[in-house]
């Protein structure tokens, strides 16, 4: 019998599924996808962000941190469900190997705003259920989605017309008479991908298949949360950021990492019994059954880089008030919050107290296991990253969607660190991936998460990012049609038994 709490995940996120559109869709491919994640007796399905991206299409810097992706809809459900015509989705230009954002828009957009226009002459009943109960913040997301599409730029705070940035009530309301075609068009938009996408999660969970979803901790700059939150965060009356968020230097940037994001005033929060973030957190809940919090330190303190900056170096810690909102948090959605701590980095020992007084599992990466004692020039075994050091209450991964993908990590090291992790795994080159996933699934981890990449043993050209770069390459990964019947499956099958998962 297995163990109901060692659970073995995979990291996928939808926009990397196979298809014809440019882009991965919550279409036939995920539900396939679901099916052969089952058949393997994985038990968890970890995505990232699902939130519609902006400049760059990272999902950690989404246009919105409650309204989902538009083009992860399924055109083809549409389709289905006699929104489109046979010709609308027979016919289209020819989608390359990578995820091609410029294209899936380009494609995509007009395609649902026919399917929009053709639902709202029959409108489901619970359409406007739906548009009533997300109405605190879809309004508002529309409405910006439109303002963004006419001034051509989602920098709210140093290109709109000044009215609209101090969001002044007479603007707004002649805004959205002027643009109400379009605004409904968005709200239609939204009721498609959470009809879409809960489809999908309860096909899962019906298979036994819990889904991980990601939140990050700061929301962007240029976003319709920052637009509308003015007063929680860090940002003058005019839209300009006081602060910005970002880590120290340390020994992979002398200068630090300036990330740009603003901060978040903490004591107006407190004010209101941390009732944004409580939205936040429930929302990202009726999406998934876990909920990962990306960049955890956030919570017991910040680095806070004062404004005109151009890099990190001069910012300061400031504290933040973790444990009140996880308390604030707990209360408002039970005793036990389905959190994962993302606590990779330099970790202090206020983090680790925060992680662990709450009982939330943290992360466990093992590319980051294998590092030199620098006493004899072997391996450090008390790496805390290696299976036999970790806690149960960890989950362990082979890496994430910041690293490179195993083969591609070990292949770029040195003769020496290859030599070390060939003796560690007592396994010869061509073996060393599954070596990594069998040590994953072996750990004393609760949960042992698996990149797809991994699954399948790709090299570094099917990484999903590389932190603090912008390059065309970024979140562009994207599987083909024939890797979902990859022999790999039955490999992991086997491993997930073994290991009582």
């Amino acid at each position: 019998m297995r163990d109901k709490d060692r659970k073995t995940g995979v990291l996928l996120h939808p926009t990397s599924l196979p298809g014809k559109w440019g882009i991965g869709d919550l279409g036939e491919a995920a539900f396939r996808f679901v099916d052969k994640l089952e058949e393997a007796g994985v038990r968890l399905w970890q995505t990232l962000p699902l939130g519609p991206t902006g400049f760059g299409d990272s999902p950690y810097a989404a246009r919105s941190t409650f309204a989902g992706n538009e083009l992860l809809i399924s055109l083809d459900r549409l389709y289905e469900e006699g929104y489109l015509d046979l010709v609308d989705i027979l016919i289209h230009p020819q989608a390359g190997e990578r995820v091609d954002y410029g294209l899936a828009r380009q494609i995509k957009m007009p395609l649902l705003a026919k399917a929009a226009r053709t639902f709202l002459e029959e409108r489901a009943n619970d359409y406007d259920d739906f548009c009533r109960e997300k109405a605190w913040w879809l309004d508002d997301y529309a409405l910006y989605q439109v303002l963004c599409e006419q001034y051509n730029d989602s920098r709210w705070f140093s290109v709109w017309d000044e009215e609209l940035r101090r969001r002044d009530e007479k603007a707004l309301s002649e805004e959205r008479m002027r643009h109400a075609d379009e605004i409904e068009l968005y709200k239609v938009y939204q009721y498609f991908f959470f009809r879409q996408w809960k489809e999908l999660k309860a096909h899962a969970n019906g298979k036994g298949i819990s889904i991980i979803g990601d939140i990050p901790i700061f929301v962007a700059p240029d976003s319709v949360d920052a637009w509308t939150n003015v007063k929680l965060l860090k940002i003058d009356e005019n839209g300009r950021q006081e602060v910005s968020s970002g880590v120290p230097p340390d020994a992979f940037s002398a200068t630090g990492q300036l990330w740009g994001n603003p901060l978040y005033r903490w004591s107006e929060h407190e004010k209101t019994g941390f009732a944004w973030w409580i939205s936040r957190v429930r929302e990202t809940l009726e999406l998934c059954d876990i909920v990962r919090i990306d960049h955890f330190r956030g919570l017991a303190a910040c680095w806070e880089v004062p404004a005109g900056e151009e890099t990190a170096m001069n910012g300061k810690w400031v504290p933040s008030p973790g444990q009140k909102l996880l308390d604030a948090l707990r209360g408002a959605l039970g005793p036990k919050l389905p959190i994962i701590a993302e606590d990779l980095g330099v970790i202090t020992e206020d983090v680790e107290k925060l992680r662990d007084d709450n009982g939330l599992p943290g992360m466990k990466i093992l590319q980051f296991a294998f590092s030199v004692d620098e006493r004899d020039g072997e391996l450090d075994a008390g790496n805390a990253y290696l299976p036999h050091n970790v806690d149960e209450n960890s989950v362990m991964y082979t890496g994430t969607h910041d690293n490179d993908t195993t083969l591609g990590w070990y292949l770029s090291q040195s003769d020496k660190m290859k030599d070390i992790v060939r003796r560690y795994y007592e396994a010869g080159d061509e073996d060393i991936v599954y070596r990594f996933i069998r040590a994953a699934l072996s750990s004393r981890s609760r949960y042992a998460i698996i990149p797809f990449q991994d699954v399948l043993g790709l090299g570094s050209d099917a990484r999903m990012n590389v932190p603090s770069t912008c390059g065309t390459s970024n979140w562009s990964w994207r599987m083909s049609q024939g890797m979902l019947d990859d022999d790999n499956f039955g490999r992991l099958k086997y491993y997930i038994r073994m290991y009582n998962r």
